[in-house]
């Protein structure tokens, strides 16, 4: 009886234990959470304030603002406070159809509370309005929290168990993405459970495992969700069946036990009617709201110098066939006659290169490359069919040439104005980073898609990272 009881008060002793140690690392997640809060009733204010200004009585725009608890719960529900620390990285994009669900949702259901309490009732314009300003509104103040949260937060402590090629991707992908805030302090080969309770100071001083090792045992892994639950400590596994499982699968379950299920089939027609729908709307749009843009651009080239304003330079188009890609001239005139005398591309050990700091660059160029307004005149080629908004970039015919069978795969789909690359490292990629991200894309192609790349190439453009 005695040993029972003992046993019960070690238990407890542990599971309060556990609970301050997880208070003590999870304070981000904590701190997160509250401000996103914050961030949702800041943005229902201002939505109560535009529906106003556009015009609703006063009255109007105070029972939207009284209805703030309202509008948490219904986030709340809808898992808007619950996903950050479940994925290493949680961009606002990636919850975008959930604040649309949101504005939704909270807007039907103030519309209810008020129809049935008999106080007052919102015309359908009103909801509309108030539907779409508070969608716009949260969207917004998330896309700001989040980052004022990573400015006044410290980055998560992880340590990598692993080594070789795995172990050196996962820091690769750290060091490519800042937004995942999470900084490698310690690096263990040998990962263990008995290795781990060794280190037991080394666990104190981190808040996130990753296990990155080429070899991985159900057992051994087991064991060590037991250690790292019990330590409050966050855990990450990448698969060492990288190459094996591809970028084409998805995980689905029956019952307990977990199907891999391969992506084989072509992409449905729908999907490719879609894709382009989207793409001739977005470009036709863009080259009549641009045009004043276009015009400036033009003109600041013909001032800078001799040499027409477009550049036209033969691309390798869907199956490798050539097009006529247009963009604004960066370039000296003549300077494509010149490329031999910095680079050969017949001695290239692989099929991409990029200059840093080309010496043939104009002053204007350089600013048009940097913000990507070069590639505007693109939207033409969108429109007429030879790219799309979103693929690989279109490379030269010359590169091309030289792709081995296993690189063609890129080839498959229409080139595009922006595509994986753009949004998951630019010029900072290595080749085989850039034919990783472009895979994974070929093999998940959708109009959805589509929309979130398109979304995400806002944030490198601005920031001017990886462009030359």
């Amino acid at each position: 009886m005695g040993t029972s009881v003992a046993d019960g008060t070690q238990a407890l002793a542990a599971t309060r234990e556990s609970t301050r140690r997880g208070r003590r690392r999870f304070w981000r997640d904590s701190r997160r959470r509250r401000v996103l809060a914050l961030a949702d009733a800041m943005a229902v204010i201002v939505s109560g304030v535009v529906v106003w200004a556009s015009g609703a009585p006063p009255e109007d725009a105070a029972v939207i603002v009284l209805f703030i608890p309202g509008w948490l719960i219904v986030a709340k529900v809808l898992g808007l406070y619950d996903r950050d620390h479940r994925s290493i990285r949680w961009l606002t994009i990636d919850e975008l159809g959930r604040i649309v669900g949101l504005a939704l949702a909270g807007t039907a259901l103030l519309a209810t509370v008020l129809l049935v309490l008999n106080v007052k009732e919102l015309t359908a314009s009103a909801e509309l309005r108030l539907w779409v300003v508070v969608a716009v509104s949260v969207f917004a103040f998330r896309v700001a929290t989040r980052a004022v949260w990573r400015g006044m937060t410290p980055p998560e402590r992880a340590l990598i168990l692993g080594e070789g090629p795995l172990a050196d991707a996962t820091r690769r992908k750290l060091e490519l993405f800042p937004d995942i805030h999470v900084d490698v302090v310690a690096a263990r080969e040998s990962w263990s459970p008995d290795d781990l309770r060794v280190h037991d100071e080394l666990l104190d001083e981190v808040d996130r495992i990753i296990v990155a090792s080429p070899t991985l045992d159900e057992r051994l892994l087991a064991e060590v969700i037991a250690v790292t639950r019990a330590r409050q400590v966050k855990l990450s596994v990448v698969p060492p069946v990288r190459g094996m499982l591809g970028t084409a699968v998805q995980l689905s379950h029956v019952a307990d036990l977990p199907f891999i299920e391969y992506h084989t089939w072509d992409t449905s027609r729908t999907t490719l009617v879609g894709k382009r729908i989207l793409d001739v709307t977005v470009s036709c749009v863009g080259l009549v709201l641009l045009s004043p843009l276009f015009l400036a651009i033009a003109v600041a080239i013909r001032l800078s110098g001799p040499g027409p304003v477009l550049f036209v330079q033969q691309r390798a188009g869907r199956g490798g066939r050539p097009f006529r890609m247009l963009k604004f001239r960066t370039m000296e005139d003549g300077a494509d006659n010149r490329l031999g005398e910095f680079v050969d591309i017949g001695e290239l050990e692989e099929p991409a290169f990029k200059l840093r700091d080309d010496p043939r660059v104009s002053t204007i160029g350089r600013l048009l490359r940097r913000t990507s307004l070069d590639e505007l005149p693109q939207l033409v080629n969108v429109v007429r069919g030879e790219m799309s908004l979103v693929g690989p970039r279109p490379e030269q015919v010359e590169i091309v040439e030289q792709y081995t069978p296993e690189q063609r795969f890129r080839l498959s789909v229409k080139p595009g104005l922006t595509g994986p690359m753009q949004v998951y490292g630019r010029g900072a990629l290595r080749f085989d980073e850039r034919l990783a991200v472009e895979r994974d894309y070929i093999e998940n192609v959708s109009v959805g898609r589509d929309l979130h790349i398109l979304a995400l190439t806002i944030v490198p453009v601005l920031r001017r990272r990886g462009a030359y």
